[in-house]
């Protein structure tokens, strides 16, 4: 394990230059302190977690002091936001500071948000409260936990500066790890701003950085935006079937390796509903639960678009054709597996689309659902679950034919069913009021509980002694809770 002193840098995106970034020192916090760290996110930098508690470790990640290999850059970029394309955007509130790589030949991104002022804040401070880096923290390692693609997140540091919002709040930085930070809009403001060179620059950087395997096909690029489809596909099949909502799916949030980035006012489901606007700000339901598909095509569109330059227009329609398919084969995949099968019928999207139908028009706890139905039999487990519906008749429907599809899916024993369904369907979810309560305890000074919470949702699939307060259904003041972009 390595001491913070040891990390080795190599600074691949700041060796593309000024176009591309601007050098920007970050702006220290005042008295900082550390909220949370995560152990696992600190091993893919070959950390030893004892790190965390030193007081090098705050000062690092709160802008007080810098390694001499650091390179903080702030980006350049631009985006369409809820549809409307904004022409340069950028960094206004985050740093990378550098690329370091591990004993596993691994890069990760080092990059500090909430590092104050840049020349993209446009009319912000270039601050982070504590309450959206404690949000982003715990999501970023929730959903990696879940097995759902996601930037990762080291830390959250706390101080005493002052930030405005609809109040006085405190500012705080979290540090996030990515392969890769470079959106959808790096390549939009290239293409926009007519600037081939650059643009074939950073086509180049992604290609040979981070898909490389595509570089040995007939047409590299091509190659490369399938993969990034079907990334991108199986990205948002997993928030479908898991019930999480981003809220801010410009182009701008969407990242060209194809994982969860930018977490800003997301949910994951309680009571199922498929219209769920989890953005206080989303007016019109853009970034709804589900429009998410959709949504997810038309940027994947947009990037398309900013590749007409390397690929031409047949051939990117025809790999945007890829999408709805491999979407619906990888979420109908993890429902089957959801729902305890094994094997696949042609019937299986009705089956599920009904309980979804059934679920939403009785308020059925989307999570808890699929956990107890694993708990035991499927005849047992749907009488059980038989009083959490309204229309009885159309679940006894429902549960006949579940139970016969069950039937032909093979023999197996109820300890066998049990382990198989508790292995993808989570007790414990991030769910927007255990966040909550998390954050007020942390405002007034006690982060036990954001690290409590932390530790609960790394290991979701399993039962945990003493923890069924955050397997319970949230209190109707917790349910479908609307967060704001405020950040």
């Amino acid at each position: 394990m390595k001491a913070l002193d040891e990390l080795t840098f190599d600074n691949r995106f700041a060796r593309l230059g000024d176009a591309f970034s601007t050098h920007v020192l970050p702006e220290p916090l005042d008295e900082p302190r550390l909220v949370v760290a995560s152990n696992a996110a600190m091993a893919l930098l070959d950390l030893d977690p004892a790190v965390a508690e030193t007081p090098v470790f705050a000062e690092l990640f709160s802008g007080h002091t810098l390694w001499a290999e650091a390179e903080p850059r702030a980006m350049v970029y631009s985006g369409h936001q809820f549809g409307g394309y904004t022409p340069q955007l950028g960094d206004g509130r985050g740093l990378l500071l550098g690329e370091v790589y591990n004993a596993a030949g691994e890069h990760w991104d080092l990059h500090l948000k909430g590092a104050g002022m840049t020349p993209y804040s446009r009319m912000g401070d270039g601050r982070a409260v504590l309450r959206s880096s404690i949000r982003e923290f715990l999501a970023s390692e929730a959903l990696h936990a879940l097995g759902i693609p996601s930037s990762r997140a080291l830390c959250v540091i706390g101080s005493s500066t002052p930030v405005w919002r609809e109040k006085q709040e405190r500012g705080a930085m979290v540090l996030r790890l990515a392969p890769s930070h470079i959106r959808f809009g790096h390549f939009e403001y290239f293409y926009y701003t007519k600037k081939p060179e650059q643009q074939a620059e950073l086509a180049k950087h992604v290609l040979n950085l981070h898909y490389p395997e595509c570089r040995e096909q007939p047409e590299p690029y091509l190659a490369m935006f399938r993969e990034i489809v079907e990334r991108n596909a199986e990205m948002i099949a997993k928030w479908q079937a898991y019930g999480f909502c981003h809220g801010v799916m410009n182009t701008d949030n969407m990242s060209i390796l194809g994982i969860t980035f930018d977490f800003g006012p997301f949910a994951f489901l309680d009571d199922f509903d498929a219209h769920f606007i989890c953005n206080h700000s989303d007016h019109e339901g853009r970034y709804s639960f589900s429009n998410q598909v959709p949504i997810g095509q038309w940027n994947l569109s947009a990037l398309a678009q900013a590749l007409t330059p390397f690929i031409s227009v047949d051939a990117l329609k025809e790999a945007l054709g890829l999408y709805l398919p491999l979407y619906q084969a990888h979420y109908l995949d993890l429902m089957r597996r959801r729902l305890g099968l094994t094997t696949a019928e042609d019937d299986d999207q009705k089956l599920v689309e009904q309980l979804l139908k059934l679920m939403q028009n009785s308020g059925v706890d989307y999570t808890l659902f699929f956990r107890r139905l694993g708990d035991e039999s499927a005849a047992l487990a749907v009488a059980r679950l038989r009083d959490d519906f309204v229309d009885l008749a159309g679940f006894d429907a429902w549960a006949e034919l579940y139970k016969a599809r069950v039937a032909r899916d093979g023999d197996y024993s109820e300890e066998q069913r049990r382990t198989r369904m508790h292995a993808v369907n989570p007790l414990y979810i991030l769910r927007n009021y255990l966040a909550q309560n998390a954050i007020a305890a942390a405002e007034s000074g006690d982060y036990s509980e954001v690290r409590r919470l932390h530790e609960v949702l790394s290991k979701p699939f399993e039962e945990q002694a003493g923890m069924e307060q955050y397997a319970q259904r949230p209190p109707d003041w917790g349910k479908h809770l609307e967060i704001s972009c405020s950040s």
